[in-house]
């Protein structure tokens, strides 16, 4: 049998290995960006435009390259980081590898210019599918700067597989933000499609938590300070009352690098348990300092995940420190059982002098004196009750043992009913209803063959999600304006969300008086939507978008109107009247698709005769 394994050529492997380290744009923001901190840049520009895939230039000025270094760059597991195995036990710095630059070089276009303080010119270097183009000297500032074009060009299956451009502009937004938020002492430039997006000046970590997700978030943090020979904590934690629905502000940094860990992730929650809704979740921005010895970071292509020698340890002390953090700043309420409120002095009374006690006494009050109509004060006015009449106090009473009671007339306290979600006006709905509600959850109802058992939430949610996706379509929802206009704050995150579905939103209802960088004014409401809930359905459906990222306006739409219709459906646990019953089950079969919910789920159960017959043998 001939021999049939063979080398791969070179840049077949590249393609290969950058399907590791090059899934997205937002994976190329990350390595550059990394890359320039560790040339010792103070100060970063990153440029792009469609959405990465166009062009993503990082600009610094770090140390810059010599031009056989930069030549050197582009080979795979070429690198000034480490010299031996022992050096990825103690690192100190973001790449190591040396695979990113071949692996971006392999799928892309790049131009590359840097030049080091030493020397008088630079170096102009292009590399094509990672074949070097041409080489040249060139008139550069001190850095470097990295310019890469066409992502993917020799991979059209890659490429096809890209999002939309808003959706890949906010995955290097996220990237973006988790650089910027671990060297606040640097200063960070960021511009898409020609136009500023941030301008972050060298600052500490509280300011630079501020800079980048807005002013308002200053009054919701509460900062972390523990140190112990295991590790160092610091950074901020959100304030219960301002926790959400989504897990936007969510940030663990290890040794100033960005990590994703479901295990401290439970450590956070669990130290909030108590404090916020089982569906909330807390922000934080924690950074945690520990020996590079005592930690593992080649465990992941993207190096976003580490492994700790003693994770149990981090876990308690991490839980412990978030405690004493909502303790420490009387976040959380407590009782101090020790304390003896009744030894200490009122507010009003510290600074008043102690009075001298007067006592009054009667000199002429005799107790062996007879019973005088002076003596007002005495105890002889007192007069004995007297027994006289006693019999009065069963007058009306006879006894009715033995004869039989009159149930006639006994009539029982009804339920409190606690919502009704369709308005009767003054239309009147038969009394006699063939509808009833179980459990306050599922909704009975009688059919020709039997029976229909329907679930009341996602029978309203299907309802609701089939009037909103109309009311989009056909751009007739009504708005109910208010009398005093809604400011609500949000991140520069969630305020470009909210202009990329403006449209979806002004179909259904809302109206909009301003939206600048962090606050957004709503002077309208759709009708089913309270005012008290605007905030709420918005983060909601903020959370619900940046999870499904879409790819055009219908599913837009779709998304819009299935987090309106799970946020204001009637919920598990409502009582409903009767004419909210009926209307609901009519509304239900109305609908195009009455079967499932909008979230694929089953709506209703049938129970014919027969089932029920069976259940008797």
């Amino acid at each position: 049998m001939a021999d049939i394994i063979q080398l791969l050529p070179d840049h077949v492997a590249n393609q290969i290995a950058a399907g590791e380290v090059v899934q997205r744009p937002a994976s190329v923001v990350k390595e550059l960006l990394e890359n320039a901190i560790d040339a010792g840049a103070d100060a970063i520009k990153l440029i792009i435009k469609d959405g990465g895939k166009a062009l993503i230039q990082v600009v610094d000025n770090g140390v810059g390259m010599s031009a056989t270094d930069a030549r050197l760059s582009f080979e795979r597991h070429a690198t000034s980081k480490i010299k031996s195995a022992d050096d990825l036990f103690c690192l100190h710095t973001k790449g190591f590898r040396g695979e990113a630059l071949a692996s971006i070089a392999a799928i892309a276009h790049v131009e590359l210019l840097t030049r080091t303080a030493t020397d008088e010119i630079g170096v102009q270097l292009k590399v094509e599918g990672s074949k070097i183009s041409s080489q040249e000297p060139t008139v550069t500032p001190k850095g470097t700067s990295f310019c890469v074009k066409n992502l993917f060009f020799n991979i059209p299956a890659r490429r096809n597989f890209l999002k939309s451009n808003q959706v890949e502009f906010r995955h290097i937004t996220d990237e973006f933000h988790r650089v910027a938020l671990a060297h606040p002492d640097i200063q960070f430039h960021f511009y898409n499609n020609g136009s500023e997006i941030f301008h972050l000046p060298k600052s500490n970590y509280r300011q630079r938590i501020v800079n980048v997700f807005g002013a308002k978030t200053n009054e919701k943090l509460v900062p972390v300070e523990e140190e112990t020979q295991v590790v160092k904590i610091s950074g901020f934690i959100s304030k219960p009352e301002f926790s959400k629905k989504s897990r936007g502000e969510q940030f663990f940094f290890v040794n100033n690098r960005f990590i994703k860990s479901p295990y401290l992730h439970h450590a956070v929650v669990s130290a909030f348990e108590g404090l916020i809704k089982s569906e909330n979740h807390p922000g934080y921005f924690l950074y945690l300092d520990v020996d590079p010895a005592s930690i593992d970071i080649n465990i992941h292509p993207t190096k976003t995940e580490i492994k700790f020698d003693d994770e149990h340890t981090v876990y308690a002390l991490l839980r412990s420190a978030i405690k004493h953090a909502l303790g420490q700043f009387n976040v959380v309420p407590a009782l101090d059982f020790e304390a003896d409120q009744n030894l200490e002095t009122p507010y009003n009374y510290k600074a008043k002098l102690a009075e001298v006690p007067r006592v009054s006494v009667d000199a002429s009050f005799n107790p062996f004196a007879d019973d005088t109509p002076k003596a007002s004060h005495r105890a002889s006015n007192y007069e004995k009750p007297s027994a006289k009449g006693w019999e009065n106090m069963y007058v009306g009473l006879e006894s009715k043992v033995g004869k039989e009671a009159d149930f006639s007339s006994v009539s029982f306290e009804s339920e409190t009913i606690t919502g009704s979600i369709f308005d009767t006006g003054t239309e009147t709905i038969d009394s006699v209803s063939t509808t009833f509600q179980l459990k306050r959850k599922y909704i009975v109802t009688t059919i020709k063959s039997g029976m229909i058992i329907i679930d009341q939430s996602r029978a309203h949610q299907r309802v609701l999600y089939e009037n909103f996706l109309k009311n989009i379509t056909i751009k007739e929802g009504v708005s109910q304006q208010l009398l005093f206009p809604l400011q609500l704050n949000f991140s520069i995150t969630e305020v470009n969300i909210i202009k990329e579905i403006i449209d979806s939103l002004i179909n259904l209802g809302f109206a909009f008086d301003a939206i600048d960088e962090e606050n957004v004014l709503i002077s309208g409401v759709p009708l089913l939507v309270p005012e008290s809930e605007v905030g709420m359905v918005l983060d909601q459906l903020i959370s619900d978008y940046q999870m499904d990222t879409p790819e055009d306006s219908f599913s837009q739409s779709d998304i819009v109107a299935k987090t309106l219709s799970k946020t204001l459906a009637v919920k598990t646990g409502e009582q409903l009247d009767s004419e909210s019953q009926l209307a609901l089950v009519n509304n239900l079969f109305a609908c195009k698709e009455f079967k499932i919910s909008p979230f694929n789920k089953p709506i209703y159960i049938t129970l014919t005769g027969e089932d029920i017959d069976k259940k008797f043998f």
